[in-house]
Formats: structure tokens, C-alpha cells, sequence
């Protein structure tokens, strides 16, 4: 088996979704999940959360010098994202001009190529965002 596979193939749910966790308490909402809600602690119970995916640009910066693997993309945009539902999440946004970013703009998650890893070739995927009405 290809190291790590057993790993990639575990993560798939979240790969293709934002899979975090809601406090069934007080209704909290987190991402990445947590096991404790920060507020109600052992009271509180989490369980899984699907984010809708939705939200907006809270800020984002321009990335000119790419790490190794990533050269081929540059110059792109890496956000921090205000989801709808009220967590902050980082990624890529994609599918836009540069100049068409900008705080505040609705954006909505999309499913990507990340990267392709190594020598075995096993292309991970996973969520960027897009800007709405692109």
C-alpha cells in the first residue's frame, strides 16, 4: 500500500465538503471541527456539521512567490473566507482576476485539484472558493 493513502481516502467527506462541528448546546459552529465547545464545555456536545459553503471575502493576500509544487499557479489569491455560518476558513480563491478581488465579494465553495503528491502520483482534491456570478 502507498503510504499515506489509507490517510487521504479517511479525509474524503471533508475533502468534498467543509465538514466542521456544531455545538448542540448553545449552536455554535466550528471549522476545523473541535471535540469542546469553547462555551458551554462539558455540557456542551458537538456533532458533525455540513457548512453550507457560502460566504465572503474577510481578507486575502496575493501570492507572487509560490512554494515548490505551486510555481505554476502564481501569482494566485489566498483568502480568508467568513462563512455564512460564521467560521473563518483559508483557501484559494479561483477561476477570477486578480482585480476582481476584493473584501466583501460573496464566494462560494468549489471542488479543485490541490495537488498531486510524489512519486505515486495520487491527486488530492479539495475545496478552493469562487467568486459568485464567475
Amino acid at each position: 500500500m502507498v503510504k499515506g493513502l489509507a490517510s487521504h481516502w479517511r479525509l474524503i467527506p471533508q475533502r468534498y465538503n467543509i465538514i466542521g462541528t456544531e455545538c448542540a448546546r448553545c449552536g455554535e459552529k466550528f471549522f476545523p471541527p473541535r471535540q469542546l465547545c469553547p462555551t458551554c464545555r462539558r455540557l456542551g456536545k458537538t456533532r458533525d456539521f455540513k457548512f453550507s459553503g457560502n460566504g465572503e471575502i474577510y481578507t486575502y493576500t496575493v501570492i507572487h512567490a509560490a512554494p515548490e509544487g505551486f510555481e505554476f499557479q502564481k501569482p494566485y489569491v489566498i483568502g480568508i473566507i467568513k462563512l455564512d455560518e460564521g467560521p473563518l476558513v483559508t483557501a484559494q480563491i479561483v477561476d477570477c482576476r486578480l482585480e476582481d478581488v476584493q473584501i466583501g465579494k460573496r464566494v462560494r465553495s468549489v471542488f479543485r485539484k490541490i495537488m498531486a503528491g510524489g512519486k505515486e502520483g495520487i491527486i488530492r482534491y479539495g475545496y478552493k472558493f469562487k467568486l459568485v456570478g464567475k
